[in-house]
């Protein structure tokens, strides 16, 4: 049975447990490697079951931790080559980390794992898709100013998908933010916003996706009602029904949700 969890979401840290009943893989590492090692215990998760640490990319709120969980579990570190290089560079791998380029399609436990490149302000950013053993597939699709067919056609079918909606674009231009950091989040390299996310919901959801889970979203200009309003409007909009053709949440940013099964 698949087994997910988002247990941290957001500009202050990023990680998902992704696995099944023989083990799993946590994509990104973005608190300490204490926080995270609770909260996956807290889930009855054994850290040690752990197979890998799939990196989307090199920004702080998403390798945080990474360079002592390594430390302290001896599992590899799987990233683009992009990635893999940055690492080295922010001094975020331990000396003997074992480093794994991520290919296409990899397989890493019991979990076959595909890659696809998201646009963003990164030396080379990624999401992935996850299938299990029984066929269901989740897809984690954040830090991407835009959707491209890239990643449009890599999620398309997944029975889960884990999407950024990370600001409402009016909060975001009326706000505190420089304008050097607007022009970042908006930009084709930067964030998905609460519109751009609701708009491609309606077509995953035509194409068998079931359950979405909002991530990501700012502290400062975005709010879980607002994110969760406009998604499930689209999704209503286009003739979806909560709870019968689809089932929408929004990750908080350390979350108390148990791991959820489907």
């Amino acid at each position: 049975m698949a087994r997910y969890c988002p247990l941290f979401s957001g500009s202050s840290g990023n990680s998902t447990y992704v696995g099944t009943a023989d083990g799993g893989v946590l994509i990104d590492a973005g608190v300490s490697a204490k926080r995270i090692k609770n909260a996956l215990e807290t889930r009855e998760i054994d850290p040690s079951s752990l197979r890998a640490i799939l990196v989307t990319h090199e920004h702080t709120d998403h390798i945080s931790g990474l360079r002592v969980l390594l430390k302290q579990l001896k599992i590899p570190v799987i990233a683009t080559e992009g990635t893999l290089e940055a690492l080295v560079h922010h001094n975020a791998l331990p000396p003997d980390a074992v480093t794994i380029a991520a290919k296409e399609t990899m397989t890493v436990g019991d979990l076959e794992v595909k890659l696809f490149h998201t646009p963003h302000d990164s030396a080379e950013s990624c999401g992935f898709c996850v299938r299990f053993p029984d066929e269901r597939t989740l897809a984690i699709a954040t830090d991407m100013g835009c959707v491209t067919d890239e990643a449009t056609e890599a999620i398309t079918g997944c029975d889960l998908v884990h999407i950024e909606s990370n600001h409402d674009v009016h909060m975001l231009e009326c706000g505190p933010y420089p304008y050097s950091l607007k022009y970042r989040v908006l930009s084709n390299q930067g964030h998905l916003s609460n519109a751009c996310c609701a708009a491609l919901l309606p077509s995953l959801m035509q194409r068998g996706s079931t359950r979405f889970m909002l991530s990501h979203l700012s502290r400062e200009n975005n709010s879980p009602l607002l994110a969760y309003t406009e998604a499930r409007s689209a999704l209503e909009a286009d003739g979806g029904r909560l709870g019968s053709d689809f089932l929408l949440a929004v990750a908080e940013p350390e979350s108390t949700a148990p791991l959820m099964m489907f």
